[in-house]
């Protein structure tokens, strides 16, 4: 992989299909922005992104709840499917309250999602904090190998410094590194596949590509499937200019997906279906 050590992540926009893959989003996002129910209607819009993008992340970690459940149930206690609902939705509605602490102090805010997605629920004191040596990490999803604990530490606080430090790197860009660093690294003792998709939503909203938070990557990743989602991620891990670019295409779907459902919503507002 081709980088600069002044902007390392600035420099896989030069990798093939890159740059098509951000062009396609920025003029997707671009034309829901410009649909006519976003001039009065667009918290709705947002309300809508925020349970279809929770739904879609929860289904990738196990979850597999048709949206109408999930917009239904008020308790999301007791069984194991439930609780990673329900993790879902509350780190997407944290997401938005964290957009001013994630470009000082990102490892700051890891450590809140995490902690929101445990929802307090684990009785030791791994939750909200780095995994150390020896502890156990549960996501089924990922089958990579996990990395120790000091090569976590290290790739955190370098990823940390790439954030603090911006850049000029697409937000694509920068978002489909920090979710594949984090799946990759796992930091956590669980909910790392959640905590990674929110970070991912928290880069999208914060740069500015999608401020009102309306294109739900998560559904595009639940939509392209588990299987294909595994497939992209394998090639991040694998440190390849072909592995990198394929997953940033992948994520760029992902957005494109996310955007097309909410195209769907403002339709759906403008017909009074929704």
């Amino acid at each position: 992989m081709s980088t600069t050590p002044s902007d390392p992540l600035a420099a896989l926009g030069d990798l093939p299909g890159v740059a098509d893959a951000v062009d396609s989003v920025r003029k997707a996002v671009d034309r829901v922005y410009g649909h006519r129910v976003m001039r009065r209607r667009s918290n709705e819009v947002t309300a809508e992104a925020a349970l279809r993008g929770a739904r879609g992340s929860a289904s990738l970690s196990g979850a597999d709840w048709n949206l109408e459940e999930v917009r239904r149930r008020t308790d999301f206690s007791g069984e194991d499917e439930a609780r990673i609902v329900g993790a879902a939705l509350r780190l997407t509605a944290e997401a938005g309250q964290l957009l001013s602490i994630w470009r000082q102090s990102p490892l700051r805010v890891l450590a809140r999602l995490h902690l929101v997605a445990a929802g307090g629920a684990t009785p030791d004191d791994t939750v909200g904090r780095p995994r150390l040596a020896g502890e156990p990490v549960e996501e089924p999803l990922i089958e990579a190998p996990v990395p120790g604990a000091d090569e976590v530490s290290g790739r955190l606080e370098g990823l940390s410094q790439l954030i603090i430090a911006g850049g000029s790197a697409p937000a694509l860009v920068t978002a489909s590194v920090v979710h594949g660093e984090l799946l990759a690294l796992r930091p956590f003792a669980s909910h790392n596949g959640l905590v990674a998709r929110t970070a991912e939503r928290i880069v999208l909203i914060g740069s500015g590509l999608d401020p009102k938070s309306i294109c739900p990557a998560e559904v595009g990743h639940a939509e392209q499937g588990r299987a294909a989602y595994v497939a992209a991620f394998e090639g991040y891990v694998s440190g390849s200019p072909e592995g990198m670019a394929a997953w940033i295409a992948h994520c760029g779907r992902s957005v494109g997906l996310g955007v097309r459902e909410s195209t769907a919503v403002c339709e759906a507002l403008q017909r009074g279906a929704a």
